[in-house]
């Protein structure tokens, strides 16, 4: 029988409410934190890329932190309602709860990339440092995975930095085309 019943898990499970209330919403955290991380770093790189003002970086990065953090929520509810495969559809309170955990995960999570322009010790390059503090928390926040899950931590952190370097490369590149092509 697997253990923390998570399958395949090789440790013993930590007892505590804390600890079941993290394992029950963890897949919706690391969505929203993943996803609020990641288009956070791109809309930074892409406005860096267009070599357009922090102003407009904050500005969009606050839009994008709301309206997409908000969207993923709702669309998490939605998901969890429409499951024909499951054998109840939960209520709207229960699938509320997960689409909750996944706004609150894309909302912090999505804020540390704007940390580099919102805080007046990051002086010189504010995307590099943005771009570190991106790196830093989805390498932390997929190698944490491996607390619920028993996957190795270090795999588990590589998977969501691959993705999130990707994705920053790929905005920045086309903010930077956009920035040509318009002149």
């Amino acid at each position: 029988m697997p253990c923390n019943g998570f399958p395949h898990s090789t440790r013993p499970a930590p007892h505590g409410a804390v600890y079941r209330l993290v394992g029950k919403y963890l897949p919706d955290l690391i969505y929203g934190a993943n996803d609020g991380i990641i288009t956070t770093l791109a809309v930074v790189s892409g406005v860096t890329g267009a070599a357009l003002s922090s102003k407009v970086i904050l500005i969009l990065g606050f839009a994008n932190l709301v309206a997409d953090g908000f969207s993923m929520g709702a669309s998490n509810v939605l998901s969890r309602r429409s499951d024909v495969q499951s054998s109840a559809i939960p209520t709207l309170a229960a699938a509320a709860s997960h689409g909750f955990a996944t706004f609150l995960g894309f909302i912090i999570a999505g804020l540390i990339p704007l940390l580099a322009y919102l805080l007046p010790w990051f002086d010189g390059d504010r995307f590099a440092a943005a771009t570190t503090l991106a790196l830093v928390t989805l390498f932390t926040v997929g190698a944490g995975r491996a607390f619920f899950t028993g996957r190795g931590w270090l795999v588990s952190g590589l998977e969501m930095l691959l993705v999130g370097a990707l994705a920053a490369g790929v905005a920045y590149g086309v903010g930077a085309l956009g920035a040509a092509l318009v002149g």
